[in-house]
């Protein structure tokens, strides 16, 4: 009880040191008269900054079209409005979001000679990225916590993860996603930023906003590693954790075929956790310590514009179900086209 109340005291201390940084404004700082940023970016040639645009813009089509295709899907065919692809479909829709959040932005400073955003817009920007990223990984942990009842509860799944249930944790995911972030965030904008108003990166993160700061920032980089590694490393575990016992019910189940379909769709699962977690904890766990900025651009990149892209290729071509409905999904469209056609 003792070592609680310490760490607490200490906490609330690291707290309080940060709120109080932005009184020693005083050193050469213009945060008063910072009304924008200026994105530094991907320094390339016209040429492959125009090429950079159209790669993008595929690749946002594309992630946008697939995952609305999941949530149609799971929409229009009752067979899939289960608690797993509830589920998916809320993930699907988060991906969405989670790429428009970046991406439109990065596609017009793409083409800007001078890639500006607002302070507001900024920190909005960095407040639904992150929240959206946080979200996530409430959403894989849901995940894996209803395909771990799934195969290691069987009976006691049709109770326990009821249709309803999995809408409260959802709206849960949510709604925790959103409030998790707020204290970082407003920590990060009240720092003392300098004149130069110039990020290293394609989007509003926090290592390069802090290295802004015209005065130390310590206590305001403690509690952001903090809350990014609590985040991480707990989240991360949970789902290890699911994982792992998934896998040993797995094996000890006597019938190949239903070793193989559990299988594989634990294996899409897995594969999107590695990817979105294998990229996040590079940059991360210490947003300002000894990571190059170039690093931290390109890692960004990957989870925030090809992962989301990854989530629909990787749950419809693992899983028969997602295929059938999918097929049925385009038969459908392909019918109400001819028929209008026809009209």
């Amino acid at each position: 009880m003792s070592s609680t109340l310490r760490l607490l005291v200490i906490w609330k201390s690291v707290i309080f040191a940060a709120l109080k940084t932005n009184e020693y404004s005083n050193i050469n700082n213009c945060s008063s008269s910072v009304s924008k940023f200026i994105f530094l970016g991907f320094p390339f040639t016209w040429e492959i900054q125009v090429l950079l645009f159209s790669i993008f813009s595929g690749t946002y089509i594309l992630t946008l079209t697939g995952n609305l295709c999941i949530i149609c899907a799971v929409r229009w065919d009752h067979r899939l409005q289960t608690p797993m692809y509830i589920l998916l479909a809320n993930f699907s829709f988060l991906e969405i979001w989670f790429i428009t959040s970046t991406v439109p932005n990065m596609l017009a400073n793409l083409l800007s000679e001078t890639s500006t955003i607002s302070f507001c817009g900024c920190f909005l920007q960095f407040y639904f990225f992150f929240s959206m990223g946080t979200t996530e990984t409430f959403f894989l942990s849901a995940m894996a916590f209803d395909r771990y009842l799934a195969i290691c509860r069987p009976l006691h799944y049709p109770t326990v993860m009821t249709v309803q249930r999995c809408i409260r944790i959802g709206a849960g995911c949510w709604v925790c996603g959103f409030l998790y972030f707020l204290l970082p965030v407003y920590l990060i904008s009240q720092l003392p930023f300098c004149c130069s108003k110039r990020i290293d990166h394609f989007l509003c993160d926090p290592g390069p906003l802090i290295k802004l700061s015209c005065v130390p920032a310590p206590a305001t980089e403690i509690i952001c590693a903090v809350y990014n590694s609590v985040l991480i490393f707990s989240t991360l575990f949970f789902i290890t954790n699911s994982y792992t016992l998934v896998i040993r019910a797995v094996l000890r189940v006597p019938s190949a075929e239903g070793r193989h379909k559990a299988f594989s769709t634990c294996g899409s699962h897995l594969a999107m956790v590695s990817l979105f977690y294998g990229s996040i904890m590079v940059v991360y766990v210490s947003p300002t310590a000894g990571n190059p900025a170039g690093m931290q651009k390109y890692v960004t990149l990957f989870y925030s514009v090809l992962t989301p892209l990854f989530n629909p290729l990787i749950y419809s071509l693992r899983n028969k179900e997602m295929k059938a409905a999918l097929r049925k999904l385009f038969r459908i469209v392909r019918f109400n086209q001819s028929h209008g056609r026809n009209l």
